[in-house]
């Protein structure tokens, strides 16, 4: 079992940045496939980024040359940083953990709890 815990998210103005970490409890954090979504408030939950065990990556055409995704294995834990921030990017963002590497929510066995972004403008 893969729990994850998400934190710093928060309230940020227009073109600003936060960055988000996602803590892994398993010892095999570095076998798997890691990504990012997202739910803003009444719409469906979306992909955001994803990161394969090898370090590929895939983004959202509506993140790309704004988000950078990346991992460190030794302490487990999942990055996203987020720069140039709109407020179309607000809503409570998911780590998520599988064994396929993919954009697709169904592949994601493990999710954590979620954290809030509010971006001002």
């Amino acid at each position: 079992q893969v729990q994850l815990v998400e934190s710093g998210g928060g309230l940020v103005q227009a073109g600003g940045s936060l960055r988000l970490s996602c803590a892994a409890s398993v010892p095999t954090f570095s076998t798997y496939n890691m990504a990012w979504f997202r739910q803003a408030p009444g719409k469906q939950r979306e992909f955001v980024v994803a990161m394969s065990s090898s370090g590929s990556t895939v983004y959202a055409d509506s993140v790309k040359g704004r988000f950078t995704i990346s991992r460190d294995n030794a302490k487990k834990t999942l990055y996203l940083q987020m720069n140039s921030l709109k407020p179309e990017d607000t809503a409570v963002y998911y780590c998520a953990a599988g064994r396929v590497y993919s954009y697709t929510q169904n592949n994601y066995q493990f999710w954590g709890q979620g954290t809030p972004v509010t971006v001002s403008s």
